[in-house]
């Protein structure tokens, strides 16, 4: 099966040509035919499968088939809201839709917060069709009376397992009390879970059910190793990585967000260029961050969860794990950051002895034995015993098996507990210093439209390639992957 076959109008087949697919990936071979037949759709598919253009094909289709709707003043109303997690990955969904529709006259605009209101108002002002926005901002206009969503016709709520995850789901229902009931709704998540089946009852009308991956499975094409190191001795084995493999794009992981302020200024120390990103990082060097590292000018992006969450970056080859997550689906979000459409990628976990207990979650969640090996003079000094990890507030033992919590008063016991997180960690909830959570939101990926969000500032943390010469999937702007030709490269 082509693009040719799925009976997209021509100007979006010329768009998706002209970017070098040819062949759908499966959630698109599904995706599309479904939203084209009207019906609502809940789509499960992991990050990297395509899933951002198998919802902005078929709503760009719709509507350039659809009349013109016009508010009062005669300017174009919204017909499409896009409904994300983060700033970042709202940012992406934009370009995508703006990357497809370039031959149509259709128009588009992102909203986020972390910037100023007043360029996105001005936007508002000479009419949009097309709507990708975060909750807290898009509400935030809705309050200030800048913004008019009665005569939304489509609404996707993508990532919808992570808007649970962070606390949105009162801000997703306030928002459904908004658009009009009489609507096409479609709803992408990567878990089927008993909340977002909950979720999809409320917002759904007899829906059409896609599954394309199995849940908490990782992709075939990432390469999972562990090394086995000491704790005092990571950075200086992340630098000799780095260093002696020649790696130049290198995408590191930590649990918290002053973490990653220590390990750059370690990295950069040893004439390795490193920047972070998380929510207290500013929206301009959030964006200078990932605009580097996509270039390759910066070699190294260190990150924390929930600001990586979305990030595409095209055949990024090397996620390094330098702290493993006491969440063990976050382990999947973060590795699913490489090996992305089919191109190869390699995830590396290094595991001192504090982290035995997060790994064997891990590996119970993903169904598979990680090997394991260590790297001569960086191994586990003898004699080394495991120690409490600090997550949030609490301490957490990380060397037992299981995920179990604390029972009465006295201690207790060696599960790698999971503790709601703190500030020092990357906290989920809703509210963090009275600012909105989609203001934790990570940089955006190419240029928005419309000027680009704006908002309270962020508060709490989150986090934000050549490759192997053989066919592969890439990810087209908004990380709709999509087969393509060997022989180009592009940024994501």
């Amino acid at each position: 099966m082509t693009f040719d076959d799925l009976g997209l109008a021509q100007p979006l087949l010329r768009a998706v040509h002209e970017q070098g697919y040819d062949t759908p990936t499966p959630i698109q071979q599904q995706a599309i035919p479904a939203v084209l037949a009207g019906g609502d759709l809940l789509a499960g598919a992991q990050t990297g499968t395509g899933k951002t253009a198998g919802f902005t094909l078929p709503l760009l289709h719709r509507l350039n088939a659809g009349e013109p709707v016009k508010d009062a003043k005669g300017r174009p109303a919204i017909r499409a809201l896009i409904l994300t997690p983060t700033r970042e990955l709202a940012a992406q969904v934009e370009e995508s839709v703006r990357t497809y529709g370039k031959y149509l006259s259709l128009t588009s605009m992102v909203m986020f917060g972390g910037v100023g209101m007043g360029p996105q108002v001005d936007r508002l002002r000479r009419g949009v069709d097309i709507l990708v926005a975060t909750p807290g901002r898009l509400l935030d206009h809705h309050q200030q009376g800048t913004l008019d969503l009665s005569r939304v016709q489509y609404f996707v709520l993508d990532e919808a397992d992570r808007m649970l995850d962070m606390g949105f789901v009162h801000d997703i229902k306030k928002v459904l009390a908004i658009i009009p009931k009489n609507k096409q709704s479609l709803l992408f998540s990567a878990t089927f879970s008993d909340e977002i089946k909950a979720l999809a009852d409320k917002l759904l009308n007899k829906p059409q059910v896609i599954e394309v991956a199995r849940r908490n499975t990782t992709a075939e094409t990432i390469e999972q190793r562990v090394i086995n190191v000491g704790r005092e001795k990571k950075k200086d084995l992340l630098a000799h990585l780095i260093k002696s493999q020649n790696w130049h794009q290198v995408l590191v992981f930590t649990r918290m967000k002053h973490g990653a302020n220590r390990l750059c200024e370690f990295l950069n120390k040893n004439d390795i260029s490193a920047m972070a990103i998380h929510g207290n990082k500013s929206q301009g060097a959030r964006t200078k961050a990932l605009a580097e590292f996509k270039t390759g000018e910066l070699a190294v992006l260190v990150a924390t969860d929930i600001a990586a969450r979305g990030i595409d970056i095209d055949q990024l080859p090397h996620v390094i794990n330098f702290e493993l997550p006491n969440v063990p689906e976050d382990y999947v979000h973060r590795i699913g950051r490489t090996g992305r459409a089919g191109a190869q990628g390699e995830a590396l976990s290094l595991v001192c002895l504090d982290e035995e207990g997060f790994l064997g979650d891990i590996e119970k969640l993903i169904k598979r034995t990680l090997p394991r090996e260590t790297v001569a003079g960086f191994g586990p000094d003898a004699g080394e015993r495991a120690e409490p990890i600090q997550v949030g507030r609490r301490m957490m033992n990380g060397t037992g098996g299981g995920n179990k919590r604390p029972s009465g008063g006295g201690g207790g016991g060696g599960g790698a507990q999971r503790p709601p997180r703190g500030p020092n960690s990357e906290g989920r909830g809703p509210r963090d210093g009275g600012g909105r959570s989609d203001s934790r939101g990570a940089a955006p990926q190419g240029r928005p439209a419309g000027g680009g969000g704006g908002g309270r500032p962020a508060a709490a943390g989150q986090g934000q390639r050549p490759a192997a010469p053989k066919p592969r999937a890439a990810t087209g702007g908004g990380g709709g992957a999509l087969t393509r030709p060997p022989a180009r490269s592009r940024q994501g």
